[in-house]
C-alpha cells in the first residue's frame, strides 16, 4: 500500500532527511586513511542521538540472520550495500559508501554518499561521477503523471552508456513513517511502466552501480553485499517528495560537497 504524504508530513520528512545530510557531512569531515568505519559509526550514532533522533539502521531486522549491529552502513570498495562497520582502517585510494537513516518526530530520513579516501584512481572517480549523475537524472523523472519505470530507465541508460553495471537485486523504496514502504523503485526499467507517481509520494532513489558486471553476492555475515567480480561499486541516495507535481529533494549533499570530498 502506498501512503501519500500531506504538506505537514513532507516538512517533517524534510527535517529527518536534512539531519541525515548533516550526519553524512560530519562523517565526511573525518574520513581519511587510517580512520576505521567503526569510528565513523560511533560519530554518526552520537550525532543523530544528540539531535533528538534515532538511528534507524541499528537493530534493523534481517530475515536471513542477526539484526544490523550498527547505526550506519559502510560499504568499502567492492562492497555494494549493507557493509558492517569494522576496526579495519581505511586506506589511501579506497572508496566508502555511507548509508544513513534517522527517525525524527515519527518520520524517516534516508540518504547515502560515496566518499573518496585520499587519492583515488581516475577510473573510480568516473564511476562515482556517473553514479551521482544518474541519481539526479532519476530524480528529474520523478514527477506527477510519470511512472516508476521512468526513473529506472534514466538511471540504467546513463550508467550502461558508460559501461557500468546496474545492480538488480537491491532497489530504492517508498519512505515515510516506515523506512521501507511501497513502491519499490528499481534502478532499471522501461519508460511508461510501473506505478504512476502522484503528489505526496515520498521515495528514496538510490543507484547502486558497479565498475564491472552487475552480479552480486552476500558475505557470510548475512548483510554485506559485494560485487561478484570484486570490482568497486558506488551508491548515492536521496529521499524526495513529489511536491506540486515536481521532485522536491528532502535530503541534502550541500554540506558534504562544501568539504570538497
Amino acid at each position: 500500500m502506498i501512503f501519500l504524504k500531506t504538506e505537514d508530513e513532507i516538512e517533517l520528512m524534510r527535517k529527518a532527511n536534512l539531519l541525515v545530510g548533516r550526519t553524512l557531512a560530519e562523517i565526511g569531515k573525518i574520513i581519511k586513511p587510517g580512520v576505521t568505519t567503526k569510528q565513523l559509526d560511533k560519530l554518526a550514532d552520537e550525532f543523530i542521538r544528540d539531535n533528538g533522533a534515532i538511528p534507524t539502521f541499528k537493530g534493523f531486522p534481517n530475515p536471513y540472520g542477526p539484526a544490523f549491529p550498527a547505526s550506519i552502513c559502510t560499504s568499502v570498495n567492492e562492497q555494494v550495500v549493507h557493509g558492517i562497520p569494522t576496526d579495519e582502517p581505511l586506506k589511501d585510494g579506497d572508496i566508502v559508501s555511507v548509508d544513513c537513516g534517522t527517525l525524527l518526530d515519527g518520520f524517516n530520513g534516508d540518504s547515502c554518499y560515496t566518499f573518496m579516501v585520499g587519492e583515488v584512481s581516475d577510473e573510480v572517480k568516473e564511476l562515482l561521477r556517473v553514479t551521482k549523475e544518474s541519481l539526479y537524472l532519476g530524480i528529474e523523472n520523478a514527477a506527477a503523471g510519470k511512472r516508476i519505470g521512468d526513473i529506472g530507465y534514466a538511471v540504467q541508460q546513463h550508467c550502461e552508456k558508460h559501461g557500468f553495471g546496474v545492480v538488480r537485486e537491491f532497489v530504492g523504496h517508498g519512505i515515510g513513517k516506515e523506512m521501507h514502504e511501497d513502491p519499490a523503485v528499481p534502478n532499471y526499467g522501461r519508460r511508461g511502466n510501473g506505478t504512476m507517481m502522484k503528489n505526496g509520494l515520498c521515495i528514496a532513489i538510490e543507484p547502486m552501480i558497479t565498475m564491472g558486471t552487475r552480479e552480486v553476492c552476500m558475505l557470510p555475515d548475512k548483510w554485506t553485499i559485494i560485487t561478484r567480480d570484486r570490482k568497486p561499486a558506488a551508491h548515492f541516495e536521496h529521499t524526495i517528495a513529489i511536491h506540486h507535481g515536481k521532485p522536491d529533494i528532502l535530503s541534502s549533499f550541500e554540506e558534504i560537497e562544501k568539504l570538497g570530498v
